[in-house]
C-alpha cells in the first residue's frame, strides 16, 4: 500500500502574516500615489477626454455648441494654415532634436570623461533654469537686426548683419537655436546619468587596447546608451512639438506664418477666434501624431533593450 506524502505546511503558499504585510505595503503605496493620481486625473485625463468630446462639436469659447461629427477634422486637413503649421512644426522638431542631441551627447561625454567636477554639471543647467519668456526676451534683444549685440559684433568685424527673427527664411531656425541653447544642458545631464551606469572597466579595457576617446565614444558609449537615448529623443520630440513661449514672445507666428507652429495656431483659434471645437480637433490630431511617432521611435530604436544585460 502506497501512502501519499503530505506536503510540508505552507509550501507554495503565502503565510497569513506575509499576506497581511503585503496588503499593508500595497495600501501604503496606494496612499502615496493618490496625490499624483488625483493630479493626473484632474489636470491630464479629464482635459483630454473633455477636449476629445469638444472636437466633435461647434462649441465656441463664448457658448456651447452642438454635435457636428467629424466636420472639424475634415476642416483641419483642408485648412492651409493648419497644414502650414504641421510643416513648420516638423521642420522645427527636426532642427531642434538634431542640434540638441548632438550637442548634448558631446557635452555629456566631456562631463563624463573630462570635466567631472560638480561645478560644471551645475553650470550647464543654468540656461534650462531661465524662464522661457525671459530667454525669448533676452535673445530678442541680442539678435535685434538694428540694435542687437550679435549684429553689432558682426558689423565691427565687417560681416553682413543677419535678420534672425525678422526674416521668414531664418526665423524658425533662430527659434530652434534659442531652445537648443536652453535645453542642451538638461538633455546632457540625462545622458550623463545613462553614461554613469556604463561599467568603467569597459573604458579601462579599451584604453589598454589603445582605443582613443573618439573610438570609445563610438564603440562603447553610444551602443550602451540606447535605452536612455531613446527616452531622451522621445522627451525632446514631445517638448519640441509643444513649443509656444518663444514663438508667442519673439515672433507671434510671423513673419508670414513662418513660425506659426501647431500649439500657437491652436491657441489662436481657441482664444483669439474663439473656435474651441475646431481648436480641440487640432489638438486631438497632434496627440494622435505624437502617440504614433513615439511608438515608432521606441520600436525602431529598440529602446526596451540594453546591451548591458
Amino acid at each position: 500500500m502506497h501512502l501519499a506524502r503530505s506536503s510540508p505546511r505552507g509550501a507554495g503558499e503565502i503565510s497569513p502574516s506575509k499576506r497581511r504585510k503585503r496588503t499593508g505595503q500595497g495600501r501604503a503605496a496606494a496612499l502615496f500615489l493618490l496625490p499624483a493620481g488625483l493630479g493626473f486625473a484632474i489636470f491630464y485625463f479629464y482635459p483630454t477626454v473633455r477636449g476629445l468630446i469638444l472636437s466633435f462639436t461647434n462649441t465656441t469659447t463664448l457658448q456651447s455648441g452642438s454635435f457636428i461629427g467629424i466636420d472639424n477634422y475634415t476642416k483641419a486637413f483642408s485648412d492651409p494654415l493648419f497644414l502650414n503649421a504641421l510643416g513648420v512644426t516638423f521642420l522645427y522638431v527636426v532642427i531642434n532634436i538634431v542640434t540638441q542631441t548632438l550637442f548634448a551627447l558631446a557635452l555629456a561625454f566631456m562631463l563624463h570623461r573630462v570635466a567631472k567636477a560638480a561645478f560644471w554639471r551645475s553650470f550647464v543647467l543654468l540656461p534650462w533654469l531661465v524662464p522661457g519668456v525671459t530667454a525669448a526676451l533676452l535673445w530678442m534683444w541680442l539678435l535685434d537686426p538694428s540694435l542687437g549685440l550679435v549684429n553689432g559684433i558682426f558689423d565691427s568685424l565687417g560681416w553682413a548683419q543677419l535678420p534672425f527673427f525678422a526674416a521668414p527664411e531664418s526665423a524658425i531656425t533662430t527659434v530652434a537655436m534659442v531652445n537648443t541653447w536652453r535645453y542642451t544642458g538638461y538633455v546632457a545631464i540625462l545622458l550623463l546619468a545613462g553614461m554613469e551606469s556604463i561599467p568603467g572597466g569597459l573604458y579601462e579595457a579599451a584604453a589598454l587596447d589603445g582605443a582613443g576617446e573618439w573610438r570609445m565614444f563610438r564603440s562603447i558609449t553610444v551602443p550602451l546608451l540606447r535605452p536612455i537615448l531613446t527616452l531622451v529623443l522621445i522627451i525632446c520630440m514631445v517638448g519640441s512639438v509643444q513649443i509656444f513661449d518663444t514663438i508667442a514672445v519673439a515672433t507671434e507666428g510671423g513673419p508670414l506664418n513662418s513660425t506659426n507652429v501647431l500649439y500657437y495656431y491652436i491657441f489662436q483659434k481657441a482664444f483669439t477666434n474663439f473656435d474651441l471645437g475646431y481648436a480641440s480637433a487640432m489638438a486631438v490630431v497632434v496627440l494622435a501624431i505624437l502617440a504614433v511617432l513615439t511608438l515608432l521611435q521606441f520600436k525602431l530604436s529598440r529602446g526596451n533593450e540594453s546591451d548591458l544585460s
